[in-house]
């Protein structure tokens, strides 16, 4: 590992052949000086993040490419979507797009290691794949980043160069829940047994569910990703002590990086751990709270695409709910609003006009009630879903198309 300047690091980037593929932090843990020193130095290069917010470099002679797509990348003209659970991204990353650099955001060096922080996710796959092809990876060092455990700790010597930075930290702010998302929060919760282990998606609803949940005890997380809803429950005393907080990616406020902070109750797994469908599986009561963009009569959710546009991605989701439905005493909840008030239409639609994100889940839950699905036939999950999910004012127009699909709604 050699610690380098940005117009040394420049000099290195630009030798590179070709047009590099460049793996970057994602989330909110971009490496945005070493990502403006490749943008400088590199014509052309093709840039991989996963959920990339804005300011990362968008031009001409700049490919992006993610299975889930972020802010940052999203509406772009020069996007690549990959169709691909979370779980399966370090295959993708081995097998099919293996990087030539890799870009890392992490701690200072400290005991011959540096740690990942608030991103492990794919890096670790990442790393090892640019290192089987003689790639290169760069740390870009800040006493900003949390130093996390588990597979976040990185040995100094699969670090080539290192670059020195001191900046505050990317934060997510957490905005308090609408009524609409603290009612679908109530529900969700009602369905949570003590005890339970949760895993829990990005948004106002699952951060609602967590807030209904400040008086449950004994609850694990084992999930791919949490917020500040994780350090509200410890502090309300609802997680179980002797229980590792375990995910793969992490963002929220100040307070919550401060708390995971060398904090041995936080665990920070590699992807291809904390999303293995059977990992999951092994958990009791496994709780796997998402959202989506729209279900259907069949329980069909889409959570990525709007129209014609890709809107985010798979992510864990799949994932979770096959590990949940498998779980002893697990569920698997989709939990969404059942009319969208900017785009005025309902969220319950006959068939899902985008591709199918997730399927055979336990409840379906709006504000409208919960609608209960597993072990049900086609016909009686379709009633309820019109019942108990679906707006008052689009049931009528579900009914009809529900009997043109062959189901007799009543």
């Amino acid at each position: 590992m050699r610690t380098v300047t940005e117009s040394e690091l420049g000099r290195i980037l630009g030798a590179l052949p070709g047009v590099p593929r460049i793996v970057a932090s994602g989330n909110f843990a971009a490496p945005y000086r070493l990502l403006a020193a490749a943008d400088a130095a590199l014509a052309e290069f093709r840039l991989n993040m996963l959920n990339a917010q804005p300011g990362i470099p968008d031009r001409e002679g700049v490919v992006h490419e993610t299975a889930f797509v972020g802010p940052g990348m999203r509406g772009g003209e020069r996007l690549r979507y990959l169709p691909c659970r979370l779980s399966l991204v370090p295959h993708l990353l081995r097998q099919r797009l293996a990087p030539d650099v890799v870009l890392l955001h992490t701690s200072p060096p400290t005991g011959g290691a540096v740690s990942l922080g608030v991103e492990v996710n794919v890096l670790p796959a990442a790393i090892e794949a640019a290192r089987a092809r003689g790639g290169i990876v760069v740390a870009q060092a800040n006493p900003a980043m949390p130093v996390t455990y588990g597979d976040a700790l990185l040995d100094l010597d699969a670090v080539d160069y290192l670059l020195e930075v001191d900046e505050p930290l990317a934060t997510h702010p957490v905005a308090a829940p609408d009524a609409t998302s603290r009612a679908i929060g109530e529900r969700v919760a009602a369905l949570v047994p003590e005890q339970a282990t949760l895993q829990l998606g990005i948004g106002a609803i699952p951060d609602a569910t967590l807030d209904a949940l400040l008086d449950r005890r004994g609850l694990r997380i084992w999930s791919e990703m949490f917020t500040d809803g994780a350090l509200a429950l410890e502090k309300a005393g609802s997680l179980d002590r002797d229980t590792p907080v375990t995910a793969s990616f992490c963002f929220g406020s100040a307070e919550l990086y401060d708390w995971i902070d060398h904090n041995p109750r936080v665990r920070m797994l590699r992807t291809e751990k904390t999303n293995n469908p059977g990992t999951i599986a092994a958990h009791p009561h496994l709780m796997s709270i998402n959202s989506a963009l729209q279900v259907d009569l069949f329980a069909q959710a889409n959570a990525s695409r709007i129209g014609g546009r890709t809107h985010s991605g798979f992510g864990g989701q799949t994932d979770f709910i096959v590990g949940a439905m498998h779980s002893p005493g697990g569920h698997a909840v989709i939990a969404l609003r059942s009319w969208h008030p900017k785009a005025d239409v309902s969220a319950v639609v006959p068939l899902v006009s985008g591709p199918v994100t997730s399927f055979q889940h336990s409840f379906i839950v709006t504000d409208q009630g919960t609608a209960a699905i597993w072990g049900r036939d086609s016909v009686e999950q379709a009633q309820q879903i019109l019942d108990h999910a679906a707006h008052p004012a689009a049931r009528d127009d579900l009914r009809a198309a529900g009997r043109e699909f062959g189901l007799p709604l009543i």
